[in-house]
């Protein structure tokens, strides 16, 4: 008999829970469930979409205990904003180029043997382009405009905060269907038996990236965009 799970739980939201506790984002990585891109939907909702027994997520999630005290999601949307830009702008801006070139080095030699690294490839370089300059996005318009809402400012040449906020977070969906289909076209990241040591680190490096990205996108869409838009603006 499958067990009830409390109903106050399976009501909220999946950016709730992480942020309450950062560390089940690791359970929910691990579950194939999207915390980042869909976090507004509620774990129930997650949890049969997903195929998964709601009651055991809960649990499973329940027993989660954070190492640290002070988490990152409880910063102030200045100090956040300073975390995101030192820690995952910059490993984007850093590693982004690398990955194009080693999976483009990698399709070139394993290519004839393995035909979906042509793929693998173009998925890359279509992260990249569209990454870019969504970063580029953030650090010019909305994170300049967040320091002066802290300051008290209400109104911005592109009217207020919901709007360049509502864009990004389409740009972010667009990045999680890129990262889903790159983990299809790379089979969750396995490298084949056959693969060289650069085969292995791109595959690896490709894992960091998304789970970079998806921790990346849930401070943005579920903790600095509604600390920041509390009124919708």
């Amino acid at each position: 008999m499958t067990a009830i799970a409390p109903r106050g739980s399976l009501d909220r939201t999946l950016g709730e829970l992480v942020a309450e506790r950062p560390a089940r984002a690791r359970v929910l990585e691990r579950l194939g469930i999207d915390y980042c891109c869909h976090g507004h939907r509620s774990l129930g909702e997650a949890a049969v979409e997903a195929g998964l027994d709601p009651a055991a997520v809960v649990t499973e999630l329940d027993e989660v205990v954070d190492a640290s005290g002070a988490d990152v999601d409880r910063l102030e949307p200045v100090a956040l904003v300073a975390h995101i830009l030192d820690t995952h702008h910059r490993y984007l801006h850093e590693e982004l180029p690398l990955l194009v070139a080693l999976a483009e080095k990698v399709r070139d030699v394993h290519g004839s043997r393995h035909p979906e690294l042509a793929r693998v490839a173009e998925l890359v370089t279509e992260i990249r382009d569209d990454l870019e300059p969504h970063l580029a996005k953030e650090e010019q318009v909305l994170f300049p405009a967040i320091q002066e809402w802290a300051d008290g400012q209400r109104s911005f040449p592109f009217g207020t905060l919901s709007n360049p906020v509502r864009m990004l977070m389409l740009e972010h969906d667009r990045a999680g269907e890129l990262l889903e289909a790159l983990r299809a076209e790379t089979g969750g990241y396995q490298a084949p038996a056959d693969g060289c040591a650069s085969y292995v680190s791109l595959y690896e490096r490709l894992a960091h990236l998304e789970l970079d990205t998806h921790r990346h996108v849930h401070l943005e869409n579920n903790v600095l965009f509604p600390a920041v838009t509390p009124d919708g603006g």
